[in-house]
């Protein structure tokens, strides 16, 4: 346990020149003292990890000096030639580069490990989009993840979801892209709103699929100083389901049988799930149905996964959307008439 991360403790200091002792605690989950500890450890192993004092100071390796830490174990490697999507690599632009990257790391690993990779590809495929959707790949996702790659500042226009049924509102920004995230099938953009004096506002996340146009930013610097303590996996854990949250925009008053109760997890949305079952009556004793408030994106939206559960969800509000299942059944008894 400690030899290990001691072998990671000497690679972050060797790829990240300065470290204190407080950002290796936060990488390494220990205290600052277990990290004071381990680097003299280090230090009596001949690794020559020298401690600089003041504002620029922290832990670096002597001039010169590499470690011989990197060299792969096999289960190592085969995390590793698992780490990558090829969907999502193409989608972006970049099957070309990372065929070329795996095929230079493979011809450095020894031949024990290489089998190891080799196998593990045979083995495992990941498949990021979800069952019964056709994935496709937004027009725009390869000039983002150029904008990502190389920190550089765009003004992209986006057709933000209207309230209540009402059109999508065409709008525009000026933002710093930090990351493209896929989920399930569908690509993300975090982003760092420019204020009016150039500095970086809050975040956003934007659909890929709606953005409509993407340009340099004009009259300002072309990139952006990337805030060193952001990490994109953290970022979206902590705030993905607060951007589900604000997606949904309307409510639907239903009432749903026992049976469309069970089945709703199925055809919406885990954050409008967990809202509407807060909201849900008990069982009518007489007729166990249950009444609640659906959040949705949009009536559209609503009307799609609701009709998935046919006769057992009845829509209350609003009222036009109750009409278009009303016309919806009309038309169904009579093609089946």
């Amino acid at each position: 346990m400690r030899a290990a991360r001691l072998i990671r403790m000497a690679l972050l200091i060797q790829s990240n020149p300065g470290l204190t002792a407080a950002s290796l605690a936060r990488e390494l989950d220990v205290s600052e003292r277990t990290v004071i500890r381990d680097v003299q450890a280090l230090q009596e192993a001949g690794v020559p990890v020298r401690s600089d004092r003041g504002r620029t100071g922290g832990y670096r390796l002597a001039p010169g000096y590499r470690t011989r830490l990197t060299t792969l174990h096999p289960t190592e490697a085969e995390t590793l030639f698992l780490s990558g999507l090829p969907s999502a690599l193409r989608d972006m632009g970049l099957a070309d580069a990372a065929d070329a990257a795996r095929l230079k790391l493979t011809a450095t690993l020894l031949p024990s490990v290489r089998a190891a990779a080799e196998a593990s590809v045979r083995r495992f495929h990941l498949d990021a989009p979800a069952w019964f959707r056709e994935p496709s790949a937004p027009e725009l996702l390869p000039a983002l993840a150029r904008a990502v790659w190389s920190d550089r500042i765009v003004e992209l226009s986006y057709a933000r979801p209207g309230r209540d049924g009402s059109p999508p509102a065409a709008v525009s920004r000026v933002v710093e892209p930090y990351g493209l995230v896929l989920k399930a099938g569908t690509w993300y953009l975090v982003a760092r709103l420019r204020d009016g004096h150039g500095h970086g506002g809050g975040w956003r996340t934007y659909r890929v699929d709606r953005v409509t146009a993407l340009a340099p930013a004009r009259g300002g610097p072309e990139v952006f100083a990337r805030d060193a303590d952001f990490e994109l996996a953290a970022h979206w854990e902590a705030r993905s389901h607060d951007f589900a949250r604000a997606l949904l925009r309307t409510s639907v008053r239903v009432r749903l049988t026992a049976r469309g109760l069970g089945r709703l997890p199925a055809v919406v949305d885990g954050a409008a799930v967990e809202e509407a079952l807060a909201s849900a009556s008990a069982p009518d004793p007489a007729t166990g149905l249950v009444t609640l408030d659906l959040p949705a994106e949009s009536e559209d939206v609503a009307f799609d996964q609701l009709a998935r559960l046919g006769a057992d969800a009845e829509v209350l509000a609003p009222a036009a959307l109750r009409a278009r299942f009303r016309e919806r059944a009309q038309a169904l008894a009579a093609l089946y008439r």
